[in-house]
């Protein structure tokens, strides 16, 4: 199975600097996409159809994807593990603070069935909309991973998720340790578009967004709208 994953500051002409919360980005910050060019992209690029909509949901912040995907696996209408697409300024990946150390070195030291206690991590503040992707890798709900990043996002893959031919690797020392009762940490295919214009996949079974207000102005949200005539919300 195959989800898409799109993030509203993708269709911006750059990033923007993090607003603080309960703010947005200043509008000059950048330029938002013209219309006809979102809507080519998740025609041309992801094959979706406004005349055959695809199940999905939008939401403010990103991290609420992986309760999407934990909802939709416990109704049975999503299997792990699954492809994502994801579409956006940023992995997502814990490149910044809280970082990888809590899931390589407490999530993974779990059996695989005990790890998705979301609401637990984020008690704890360590699951974010910027890392919630790393978490749902250690979960292994996920067996495929695109990365198509704006054209001008910031460097931010975490290389010691990388194993040395480019795929992810989740693994550390507690890990290793922990092979015999969790088994080995599966490889999971990671590719990175730098240009979204190398990148076509079509043929998804669910379809969200974000609309990650702090990472873009409130002209964007516009977008939200476009996004809207292609999933059947639910």
């Amino acid at each position: 199975m195959r989800v898409l994953d799109l993030d509203m500051d993708f269709f911006l002409s750059g990033p923007c600097p993090l607003a603080a919360y309960g703010e947005r980005p200043d509008e000059a910050c950048c330029d938002v996409w013209r219309d006809e060019d979102v809507v080519s992209f998740l025609e041309e690029r992801c094959g979706l159809s406004a005349e055959h909509p695809v199940p999905g949901a939008i939401f403010d912040t990103h991290d609420k994807a992986i309760d999407f995907w934990q909802a939709r696996l416990a109704d049975g209408s999503l299997t792990a593990p699954f492809e994502v697409v994801h579409v956006d300024t940023h992995s997502d990946l814990a490149f910044g603070p809280p970082g990888t150390n809590y899931v390589l070195n407490v999530v993974l030291s779990r059996l695989p069935q005990q790890r998705p206690s979301i609401d637990v991590y984020r008690k704890a503040v360590e699951l974010d909309e910027a890392n919630y992707l790393l978490f749902a890798l250690a979960f292994r709900w996920i067996d495929r991973l695109a990365y198509v990043r704006n054209p001008k996002s910031h460097q931010d893959i975490p290389g010691v998720l990388l194993d040395g031919e480019g795929n992810i690797r989740l693994r550390s020392f507690i890990s290793q340790m922990m092979e015999s009762k969790n088994g080995r940490e599966p490889v999971i295919p990671f590719d990175v578009y730098d240009d979204y214009r190398a990148f076509a996949r079509h043929g998804y079974d669910f379809v969200t967004m974000a609309q990650s207000p702090r990472y873009a102005p409130r002209s964007a949200d516009r977008i939200m709208e476009i996004v809207r005539r292609y999933i059947i919300q639910l």
